[in-house]
């Protein structure tokens, strides 16, 4: 009995700091600088940006990214526009998913060695938080980890420069970067105005050559910033309205993308996607999906985007009651029509797993083990705790129960 009560207390205190940190986080939603980096979109997106890269007097620029880019030539793209803007430019490949501490403190010492003064990150969410916080570290110095956290990059960075070639993390968009401990692979977190792109270019050429499953998982890690956007109980009427735009371009052209990996429209709207529901998370958060998700990741290696759909659909379930009105207007936003915000709220998370089965996406997740369950949940309730205004606070045992939701049955 003693032992009940003790946790009955412990819970109602998690929940009133959790309710104290969501009154705060309302009111860093709306003081948020709104800036928006320079971008171009469409076919002559790379040009237009290197062009404006060289007119800014970049003498030579520092291009993050990784080994796969340079050998498909994507990579050699981004550096002939720059040698025609007349930028001299050193390449630094050596990003892996989910970037470390040493190769970003290794991509440091290539930008010092070369003389570089920016830096253009090229690829998806892990070229651009290394080249991030490359750029930070420019400024700043090191260690990496004193810049680790909320408000930590006093200076501006060297000038910032991004280039998705998925349309998934919204990275060119966002105040935020993550990085890894090389031992422990937990995952770290940056989070300050100042790691915002100076400038951005949307090109649909790039993502063409993804592989469908890589399309797939990087989209709905999209969906999922726009939805736990929009169910932030930090949301505002402006990353309401991004998050909006962005959940009718992924179920309009993440299906065609899938399909057909050369739809070059499919492609474009689905960078938008990406770029609009980044604008909207940067500035209301994120939730409980993404707490769990970075978490499997740590634990397996999962990559993001696939640990984001996964859990998307529990955790949507959990979340119902509390996010119905939320949920009703997304179903609208996507065509559906019920009679009543109840029928509406779960006609969107039926399309959501519908759409999960057209992207060939399971609902379980093949490497969680039971016997980490109870690890996994207590390391994403800290994550969620004190960092997502969720509609619904996430107690350890009910954590625990939509975690074994996602782990698959084995036979004895």
């Amino acid at each position: 009995m003693s032992y009940r009560v003790s946790y009955d207390v412990r819970y109602l205190f998690e929940r009133f700091l959790h309710a104290a940190y969501i009154a705060i986080a309302r009111i860093a939603a709306k003081l948020l600088p709104d800036r928006i980096p320079v971008t171009f979109a469409g076919s002559d997106a790379v040009a237009e940006l290197c062009a404006s890269i060289g007119h800014q007097g970049v003498r030579r620029a520092l291009v993050v990214s990784d080994a796969g880019l340079v050998e498909i030539g994507i990579v050699g793209r981004i550096t002939e526009e720059l040698t025609e803007a007349g930028v001299e430019w050193t390449v630094y490949s050596e990003v892996e998913p989910d970037p470390t501490f040493p190769q970003v403190e290794t991509g440091l010492q290539v930008y010092e060695a070369e003389g570089c003064d920016a830096v253009v990150g090229v690829g998806g969410g892990s070229s651009m938080d290394a080249a991030k916080m490359i750029a930070a570290l420019a400024t700043n110095g090191g260690p990496l980890s004193k810049l680790e956290g909320k408000l930590r990059v006093r200076k501006a960075p060297a000038p910032l420069f991004a280039v998705p070639t998925t349309a998934g993390t919204g990275s060119e968009v966002t105040v935020a970067a993550v990085v890894s401990d090389a031992e422990t692979h937990e995952k770290k977190f940056f989070l300050d105005p100042k790691l915002l792109p100076d400038m951005a270019a949307l090109d649909p050429g790039l993502t063409t050559g993804l592989p469908a499953p890589i399309t797939a998982a990087t989209g709905m890690d999209a969906l999922t910033h726009a939805v736990e956007s929009f169910v932030s109980r930090a949301s505002t009427k402006q990353t309401k309205d991004y998050a909006k735009m962005a959940v009718r371009l992924i179920f309009e052209n993440l299906p065609k993308a899938f399909a057909d990996g050369s739809d070059l429209a499919a492609r474009q709207g689905m960078l938008l996607a990406s770029y609009y529901a980044g604008l909207a998370f940067t500035r209301s958060s994120l939730g409980n999906v993404h707490a769990i998700a970075h978490n499997l990741g740590a634990a397996y290696g999962t990559p993001h985007g696939l640990a984001n759909a996964t859990a998307l659909p529990h955790v949507l379930d959990f979340s119902k009651d509390d996010a119905q009105e939320q949920l009703a207007r997304l179903a609208e936003v996507i065509g559906l029509s019920g009679d009543s915000d109840v029928e509406k709220a779960q006609q969107f998370i039926d399309a959501v797993r519908d759409l999960m089965a057209t992207l060939e996406i399971p609902y379980e997740l093949e490497a969680l083990q039971n016997e980490d369950i109870t690890s996994i949940a207590r390391r994403a309730r800290a994550e969620a705790f004190l960092d997502y205004p969720v509609p619904r606070f996430m107690s350890q045992s009910e954590c625990e129960g939509l975690l074994q939701q996602m782990c698959p049955s084995r036979a004895a």
